[in-house]
């Protein structure tokens, strides 16, 4: 438990703890000034037995789709693991490009647990940290667990393989493999496959749960910046009679500039996560109408145990594509709100020099800064709403044709 004692340093890395351990595992934490030669040496390592690791199982599943000879359903039952593999592998790629900006925030946040010093104002920062943490975690939770579930139930389903006069127990892939370049039906061929498959299970998960945690921490964050920005105002204007003039331009200027720097860090949150979300929006689209699919099937062959995987996998990507939604909705109403709570103030109390300089705050927070999925598709609850809509229409257009 962490209480007002805490080193303010250790509160900044308490609410990016999450991040720093879905991040450094796939070598992706983005390196500051203080970070060593060794570690930076490391992460490359890490990198490049991430790409390795991710190629060794698209590439292979992508040549089994194509140049193998099964029926429809089958190689539609392969599309949903391989676009899960691959537009992992696209958001791991975005991850590290956008290392700079990561590190912009993560600065930005740890100036802020600093720079902000009234105890009422640091319970709002531990809030709100608290709440990126849970639901960073819960994410991670799900989709982790999730997505190795259907790894374990997909190798612990095994078939029969005749050798000459023998025949022998072979192991499923979670993602299949063109059997040209390896003979999977092999021991120990079969295990190692099995195993590279859990590791690039495991760093496409990871980066698609640290792009998340991100979006939340921050933009948990940011909303806090704002709720104790909103708290200065009220008690600005409450304060301003009998105020001398010097005070009076101290504490409205520390409330003009406290507002530009949470405005420039929802700038670089959408900098960040604009293309991350359109890839995941595609991905989810995608991947919610094969599910779909896949559990109508499967309950047509009374297989129970791949529908509950299917309904779990499913459960997940909804949810996290929803917080995601939802956090670029409430960024921007709490945006809006400044305005709000600037009007609603005792304002007309003040002299005409004092409200004029509230409302330039109004007219910056007109001016609203949105999440995007590529700047094309404002991050909103509408949107989630009608991806979800868009991937049924197709699970129908999958049922007549197929």
């Amino acid at each position: 438990m962490i209480d007002q004692s805490t080193n303010l340093d250790d509160l900044s890395k308490y609410s990016l703890q999450l991040n720093r351990w879905y991040l450094k595992p796939i070598g992706a934490w983005p390196p500051s000034r203080s970070t060593s030669r060794i570690e930076r040496m490391i992460s490359i390592v890490l990198i490049v037995i991430c790409y390795c690791s991710i190629l060794f199982t698209v590439i292979p599943c992508m040549m089994h789709i194509v140049l193998e000879d099964e029926d429809l359903y089958k190689k539609l039952k392969m599309v949903g693991p391989l676009s899960h593999w691959f537009m992992g592998g696209v958001n791991y790629t975005m991850l590290l490009m956008r290392g700079k900006e990561i590190r912009y925030c993560v600065e930005h946040l740890e100036t802020d647990w600093r720079l902000i010093t009234r105890a009422k104002d640091q319970r709002i920062m531990l809030k709100s940290a608290k709440l990126g943490r849970y639901v960073a975690g819960f994410c991670a939770a799900f989709m982790q667990g999730s997505v190795f579930a259907y790894c374990v139930l997909t190798t612990f389903t095994t078939h029969l393989v005749q050798d000459g006069n023998q025949i022998r127990t072979v192991r499923m892939l979670p993602c299949q493999f063109y059997r040209k370049l390896l003979d999977v039906e092999t021991s120990p061929t079969n295990e190692l496959v099995i195993a590279s498959q859990y590791l690039s299970g495991f760093i496409v998960n990871s980066s698609a749960v640290a792009a998340f945690s991100l979006a939340i921490v921050f933009a948990s964050h940011a909303c806090g910046q704002l709720k104790i920005l909103m708290n200065w105002i009220t008690e600005f204007v409450d304060e301003y009679e009998g105020q001398p003039e010097e005070v009076y331009c101290d504490k409205i200027g520390v409330v003009v500039e406290h507002h530009l720097r949470v405005l420039s860090l929802i700038s670089r949150i959408e900098v960040v996560m604009n293309r991350i979300c359109f890839s995941e929006l595609f991905k989810c689209t995608l991947n919610i109408c094969m599910i779909g699919y896949y559990i109508l099937m499967e309950w047509n062959y009374h297989d129970f145990k791949n529908v509950i995987i299917y309904f779990m996998i499913l459960f997940s990507m909804c949810f996290n594509m929803f917080i995601v939604c939802y956090i670029g909705e409430v960024l921007t109403e709490q945006c809006k709100k400044v305005g709000e709570i600037v009007y609603m103030t005792n304002w007309y109390y003040l002299p005409a020099k004092t409200i004029l300089d509230l409302l330039f705050i109004i007219a910056r927070s007109s001016i609203v800064i949105k999440i995007t999925a590529g700047k094309i598709i404002y991050m909103s609850v509408y949107t989630f709403g009608h991806m979800v809509k868009t991937a049924f229409a197709y699970i129908n257009l999958l049922r007549q044709y197929t």
